[in-house]
């Protein structure tokens, strides 16, 4: 299973474009998954739902199922976060899986940057990253600096990084 990552500092847009590429590349005949990484305590259940009675009662898995999806909520209880690897294994196999976040773990990235936030660039500390995308131009960088409103672009620079054939 291929995988690419999005890096970023909080409100560059990171979302915003997995949410862009997406189409773009089931269009192109990708089958893609998606694992995004909170930096929050964050509860997909609601309480008073019968999962998660079955949460706070003990369980350590919950696995809630209809006719329309499933989902699994493993609960920590103390144990460390998973790390990327682990977590992918739990994925069915796809074509290419789009990470957002986990700009600690080692994989190719694409970063995320806009000047305006005031941030640095995480791309001269991270030899993941294979390549920047802003909204406005940047010079001197190691790596190829893409226009971050390309979306087809952003799409066929992913799709070549990782070997997969285009369909467009």
């Amino acid at each position: 299973m291929r995988i690419f990552g999005l890096a970023g500092w909080s409100g560059s847009g990171k979302t915003s474009l997995v949410v862009r590429l997406l189409p773009e590349l089931v269009r192109r005949g990708i089958r893609v998954s998606t694992v995004k990484h909170a930096h929050h305590a964050f509860d997909i259940d609601q309480p008073g739902k019968d999962s998660h009675r079955h949460r706070l009662a003990g369980a350590s898995e919950v696995v809630i199922s209809s006719s329309h999806r499933w989902a699994l909520m493993h609960e920590l209880r103390g144990a460390p976060e998973p790390r990327l690897t682990e977590l992918l294994r739990h994925m069915s196999e796809v074509d290419l899986v789009v990470v957002e976040g986990f700009k600690r773990e080692s994989h190719p990235k694409l970063e995320i940057h806009r000047p305006s936030l005031g941030k640095p660039l995480l791309q001269p500390d991270d030899p993941d990253i294979v390549a920047v995308a802003s909204d406005v131009p940047l010079s001197g960088l190691a790596v190829p600096v893409l226009s971050l409103d390309d979306t087809a672009g952003l799409a066929s620079f992913l799709l070549d990084h990782v070997g997969l054939t285009r369909v467009s």
